[in-house]
């Protein structure tokens, strides 16, 4: 348990040093709100869908935790090439307790960064429905973090540099962002993409949070939970069983 804590602790610092990267992220949230929330917000209203930054807030906190989250996975590439990676590997404790160690430290920082966003959201109209259900938002939140947290570390072990982790994050990211529903209602959209976005396990943090936030749900709050609560779990097994046999 000192491994997963000292880790985790270290991974909230090197964030902390971090803080010119960490407040350049802010400024893709801070786009999505203002162009699409206000540039769309009177065809969404004439559409009778109502208020745009309503919908879409949702939407923007969980994109702020998955970009965090899966960009973690450039520290293990990091500490792969300068070596203090061998150094934590060669101490006498299992690798599983160090990539939980990491996984928490990361996906702990992603949560921080969504409830700065959500803080943002507020600033600019943004208002929850029930302040009762902000636990509930809390736990999409949080596996969220975990899930693409440990998504990232599994391709930062099988990825020998920077430039591959970033080609695979372009060809990952994007396209489970923009088919999770979270700029667009996943009711009456054409058949082949209403079965991708239920193939995406971020439509369920979406979907969930937005439940939470503003009582609206596509796929139901059981369903999402149970979804990436399984999903998770496999994800971070797949990434522990990957990051124990990284070659360093």
């Amino acid at each position: 348990m000192n491994v997963i804590y000292i880790l985790w602790l270290r991974q909230l610092k090197r964030s902390a040093r971090a803080r010119a990267r960490i407040i350049a992220s802010f400024g893709q949230p801070l786009l999505f709100l203002l162009a699409f929330g206000f540039g769309f917000g009177s065809m969404f209203q004439r559409a009778g869908q109502g208020n745009y930054i309503q919908f879409l807030a949702p939407g923007v906190i969980i994109m702020s935790v998955l970009f965090t989250s899966i960009f973690s996975g450039i520290e293990v590439i990091w500490d792969r090439q300068f070596g203090f990676l061998k150094e934590t590997l060669v101490a006498p404790v299992p690798r599983l307790l160090i990539m939980i160690g990491r996984t928490l430290g990361g996906a702990t920082v992603s949560l921080l960064q969504g409830i700065v966003v959500f803080g943002i959201c507020l600033a600019v109209g943004f208002r929850t429905s029930s302040l009762s259900l902000l636990p509930l938002a809390l736990a999409f939140m949080i596996l969220t973090a975990l899930l693409f947290t440990g998504v990232g570390t599994a391709l930062g072990c099988l990825l020998p540099d920077f430039q591959g982790f970033q080609l695979v994050m372009n060809f990952l990211v994007m396209p489970i962002f923009f088919l999770s529903g979270a700029l667009f209602p996943l009711t009456n959209v054409p058949r082949a993409l209403s079965i991708i976005a239920s193939l995406d396990p971020l439509s369920y943090s979406v979907d969930g949070l937005r439940y939470a936030l503003i009582g609206a749900t596509h796929f139901g709050v059981p369903l999402d939970l149970a979804v990436l609560a399984v999903v998770t779990a496999a994800v971070l097994t797949l990434g522990g069983y990957v990051f124990s046999k990284i070659q360093i």
